[in-house]
């Protein structure tokens, strides 16, 4: 424990994302003031806002500074403790960075630190548990708020947020429509994750599918991608829809400004309401998030899938997997010794 392996955004991306972003540095492993533990990073979770965290412009939180250890969610084990409730061998979940030591205070960082559960496994905690899932409830059932038997509409459905969103309307009672890319993802949603219908936009047209398939239009659309899916989905909303916005993972990489949807009039004319959120503003009602997840998971009735790659060097290409559409499920790293 002298040495601290650490991964630095060392310049901001335009384009895609890569490895080149990133510089690999050697640090001593930190040391502890009271209330403050030492955490020995396990996994760590790849999600598609850390590209927008990378960029040098306002958001939710402060950008990752040139220079400073690349932002993202990790599970560790406490290997020094100077805080009376954290003891050395448990593990916990925190926002540790890409390297092997982090300090934590807990209470602070965007997502607090969280101990792991008895009984759940670091996959878990960092997917269904953790901030995908998360944000797959809130906003399916707090923004979408999708009825018995409603229409709804998810992009980026097999990712790790879209195919809980889906799954959870389904549990609502709703007939629920995918948009993937690929055989293996589009076989996947309508047979394990229980689907209706699921589209291929690497091999379908998404506007001709959505009118075949959506004769009574869409009550609520769940967006994960944002352009051209985006604009075909509100050609087809129903009156008073929901339209909820969660991310938009086809413009992250672009290097010109992407215009807008030509067709927000539909809106107005449906009477439908288009509304973003960020996951944060719902962390003090996580308990109920996790208390149904863990539930229907338990039940058989919702199923995730996780991607773990392993390896202190392939960190940065993990992070790019997720922009290629190589990631089937969350995308996890897993570190050993």
């Amino acid at each position: 424990m002298t040495l601290n392996r650490q991964w630095l955004l060392a310049a901001r991306p335009h384009g895609m994302v890569g490895p080149d972003n990133f510089a690999y540095h050697e640090a001593p492993v930190p040391t502890l003031e009271d209330g403050q533990i030492l955490l020995r990073n396990r996994y760590f979770s790849f999600d598609p806002t850390q590209r927008g965290w990378m960029m040098d412009a306002p958001s939710y939180l402060p950008p990752v500074a040139l220079g400073e250890v690349m932002r993202a969610g990790s599970i560790g084990e406490v290997v020094q403790s100077k805080h009376p409730d954290f003891q050395t061998g448990e593990w916990v979940q925190a926002t540790g960075g890409w390297q092997d030591f982090a300090v934590a205070t807990p209470g602070q960082g965007p997502m607090g630190v969280t101990k792991v559960p008895d009984g759940v496994s670091p996959e878990m905690m960092l997917s269904l548990l953790g901030i995908t899932g998360l944000t797959a409830y809130f906003g399916m059932l707090d923004l979408g708020q999708p009825k018995a038997g409603e229409t709804v509409l998810v992009s980026g459905a097999a990712g790790a947020t879209g195919s809980i969103a889906g799954q959870i309307a389904r549990l609502q009672g709703c007939r629920v429509i995918g948009i993937a890319g690929g055989e293996k993802k589009c076989a996947w949603l309508r047979e394990s994750a229980k689907f209706d219908e699921v589209i291929d936009y690497k091999s379908e047209s998404v506007a001709d599918q959505l009118a075949t398939l959506c004769p009574e239009r869409l009550d609520v659309f769940f967006d994960n991608v944002g352009g051209d899916i985006l604009e075909a989905a509100l050609n087809h909303l129903n009156l008073r829809a929901r339209v909820v916005l969660c991310g938009g993972i086809a413009n992250y990489n672009a290097t010109e400004p992407v215009p807008g949807p030509s067709n927000l009039m539909n809106l107005v004319i449906n009477r439908a309401r288009m509304e973003g959120f960020i996951v944060l503003d719902y962390l003090p009602r996580a308990g109920e998030a996790i208390a149904a997840l863990s539930a229907w998971a338990a039940s058989g009735e919702l199923r995730y899938e996780v991607d773990v790659q392993e390896g202190f060097e392939h960190i940065p290409r993990t992070l790019q997997r997720l922009y290629t559409g190589e990631n089937f499920g969350k995308q996890l790293l897993r570190l050993t010794d």
